[in-house]
C-alpha cells in the first residue's frame, strides 16, 4: 500500500522541480515534462518563474543557469531503475540544494511566494494520499 504513495509523492515532487510553481499543474504535467530534454524543462521553469514572481532581466538570466543545471542533475533521477524511495532521496537533495540557489537569487517577497507554492503542492498531495 505504501508504494503507490510514495511513486505518487515522488511524481509530484518531482514535477515541483520541473514545474517551478504551479501546484495543480505540476501534477497534471508530471509525466509530460519527465519527457523533456533538460534544457525544455529547464526552459519551461524558467518562463513559469518569469510569469509568477515578475523576475527582472538579471534575475531571469541566474534563474536560466540554475534551471538548466538542476535539470541536468534530475535527468539521471529521472530515468534511473534505482527505488522510488532513492529516487526520492535523490530529488529532495536537488531541490533542496536548488532551493538555496534560488533563494540567493529572489527577493525575500518572490522567495516567500515560491515557498507559497510548494506548500500548496504538498497541501494538495497530502489530501490526494
Amino acid at each position: 500500500m505504501k508504494t503507490p504513495k510514495i511513486t505518487n509523492l515522488f511524481v509530484a515532487l518531482l514535477a515541483l522541480s520541473v514545474s517551478g510553481l504551479t501546484p495543480a499543474f505540476a501534477q497534471n504535467k508530471a509525466n509530460d515534462l519527465k519527457n523533456k530534454t533538460p534544457e525544455e524543462r529547464a526552459k519551461f521553469q524558467t518562463e513559469m518563474m518569469k510569469s509568477k514572481l515578475n523576475l527582472s532581466a538579471q534575475q531571469q538570466s541566474k534563474i536560466e543557469v540554475i534551471n538548466l543545471n538542476y535539470a541536468k542533475k534530475f535527468e539521471p533521477v529521472i530515468k534511473s531503475t534505482d527505488s522510488k524511495i532513492t529516487r526520492f532521496k535523490q530529488a529532495m537533495s536537488l531541490q533542496k540544494a536548488k532551493d538555496e540557489e534560488l533563494k540567493k537569487v529572489f527577493t525575500a517577497s518572490q522567495y516567500q511566494q515560491y515557498e507559497k507554492f510548494q506548500e500548496a503542492l504538498k497541501s494538495t498531495l497530502k489530501d490526494k494520499m
